[in-house]
C-alpha cells in the first residue's frame, strides 16, 4: 500500500519552513515536490537566500507568506508563532547544514536535512550531540533508501534469504564534471570550504556507502581509498575507488565518479550471500535481481508478484508504472511525517516508520573523513573515526 495521507488519518499539516531552496537552486524544488506529495506539509516561510532581496523574491515565487533574511531571525521568530514552523527542510550547500540545523535545535523544532549531514567530522558529532539532547525529530533525505525494491531488498537481507553476506560491491557514476564546470552547482560541490574535503565522495559516495548499509546492515570497520581529482586545477575528488571491510568479515568495493564519460545517474547495488545474490540499478528501479545459488536467475518487480509488505508500503502506483527518484524523496517526508505526528500527538510512530536520521548521517560524514585519510596516506587502510 503506498503512504499516503490517510495512513495518519488525516492530521492536520506539519507547517514546514525551508532554509535555502531559492531562485535557481535545483534540490529545493525536489523537497518541496516531496512534501507535497502526500499533502502532510504546508510551506509556510523561509530563508530562501543569503541574500535578502533573494529571498523575498522567491518566497513570492513560490507563494509562501513568511519570508525571512536569515536563518537566524526565521528561527527566532517562528518559534515565538503560535502558528509557527514545526519542521524545517535545510537545502543548503553542506557547510550550513551545521549552523543552520543548530538554531532550530535549540528550539524544537524538527529538521528534515539533505545529506550528507555536514561539511567535517568535527561538526557532524556535535550536531548529532544537540539533536539527541533536544528530542525533536531529525531525517536525513538519502532518498534512494525510500525505493519499494530497495526495501524489499532490507526486508530480504533482515529475513536471512541472502544467507551470511560475503561481498558487497555498489557504485554510483556520473559524468557531469568531466570538464571544467562552472555554475552555481558546480561552483559549491567543487569548492572544498562549502562542500568539504571530499568531492564525489561526499557528493554521492555517501549515497552508495548508505544504501549498501541500509540494504545489507553492515557496520564497515575499515576502508582503503585511492582518490582522485582528473580535472586539472580541481580541489576535490572526482573519482574515488574504496575497498571495504567490514565487521563480521564481509568485504566490499565502492566506486563513485563524477567523470565516467557517458554515465547519467548510474548508482548500481550488487550483494552476495551464501544463499543468494542480488541486483539493483537506480536507471531501472523497478526491478529486483535475485540469483539464488545453485538456481536460475529470477526478478522482482515494484508492486509485482513476490514483493513483500517493506516494498509494498512505500509503492504508490500500479506495477509497471515508472517510479523512482521524487517518490523515493517524498517516501522520506512521509516516513519523518509520521514520527513528526507522532510526537505531536504524544503516540509512537506507526509499527515500520522507517528513514535515515543522526546515525546514518554521522556515518556518511565519518565514511568521507576517513576516505580523505586514507588516500593522504597511500590508500593505507584507516578505520573509521566514530
Amino acid at each position: 500500500m503506498a503512504i499516503t495521507a490517510a495512513h495518519v488519518a488525516r492530521a492536520p499539516r506539519i507547517r514546514l519552513g525551508m532554509v535555502g531552496g531559492g531562485r535557481d537552486a535545483f534540490i529545493g524544488a525536489v523537497h518541496r515536490i516531496a512534501a507535497r506529495l502526500d499533502d502532510q506539509y504546508e510551506l509556510v516561510a523561509g530563508c530562501f537566500s543569503s541574500s535578502a532581496e533573494k529571498s523575498l523574491a522567491s518566497a513570492a515565487d513560490l507563494g509562501v507568506p513568511r519570508a525571512y533574511a536569515s536563518f537566524a531571525e526565521m528561527a527566532a521568530r517562528e518559534a515565538r508563532r503560535r502558528d509557527g514552523i514545526e519542521a524545517v527542510a535545510i537545502v543548503t550547500p553542506n557547510h550550513m547544514h551545521a549552523p543552520v540545523a543548530m538554531q532550530f535545535l535549540k528550539r524544537g523544532i524538527h529538521v528534515i536535512c539533505d545529506k550528507p549531514l555536514t561539511a567535517t567530522l568535527a561538526e557532524a558529532k556535535r550536531l548529532a550531540k544537540a539533536a539527541e539532547a533536544s528530542g525533536v525529530v531529525f531525517a536525513l533525505t538519502h532518498n534512494y533508501t525510500g525505493y519499494p525494491m530497495i526495501r524489499q531488498a532490507r526486508a530480504m537481507a533482515e529475513a536471512g534469504e541472502l544467507g551470511e553476506i560475503r561481498l558487497v560491491q555498489v557504485e554510483y557514476a556520473q559524468d557531469w564534471l568531466a570538464e571544467p564546470v562552472a555554475n552555481k552547482q558546480a561552483d559549491w560541490r567543487t569548492d572544498p570550504a562549502r562542500s568539504g574535503a571530499g568531492g564525489s565522495t561526499g557528493d554521492i559516495g555517501t549515497h552508495a556507502f548508505n544504501l549498501a548499509g541500509f540494504v545489507t546492515g553492515l557496520e564497515l570497520e575499515e576502508l582503503s581509498a585511492d582518490l582522485q581529482a582528473f580535472v586539472p586545477g580541481r580541489r576535490v575528488d572526482d573519482n574515488a575507488h574504496v575497498l571495504l571491510r567490514y565487521k563480521g568479515g564481509a568485504r566490499g568495493m565502492l566506486w563513485c565518479s563524477q567523470v565516467a564519460s557517458g554515465c547519467e545517474n548510474g548508482l548500481r547495488l550488487r550483494v552476495y550471500g551464501t544463499k543468494a545474490g542480488i541486483e539493483w540499478a537506480q536507471e531501472d528501479p523497478n526491478y529486483l535481481w535475485v540469483t539464488p545459488f545453485g538456481q536460475p536467475r529470477y526478478r522482482l518487480t515494484r508492486g509485482g508478484a513476490g514483493a513483500g509488505p517493506a516494498a509494498a508500503r512505500v509503492t504508490r502506483i500500479p506495477p509497471g508504472h515508472p517510479e523512482g527518484y521524487l517518490e523515493g524523496f517524498a517516501n522520506i517526508y512521509a516516513e519523518a511525517a509520521r514520527a513528526i505526528i507522532a510526537r505531536r500527538d504524544g503516540t509512537n510512530p506507526p509499527e515500520g516508520t522507517t528513514f535515515p536520521g543522526l546515525k546514518e548521517g554521522l556515518e556518511g560524514v565519518a565514511f568521507v573523513d576517513a576516505c580523505v585519510r586514507s588516500a593522504k596516506r597511500n590508500a593505507a587502510w584507516v578505520k573509521m573515526a566514530l
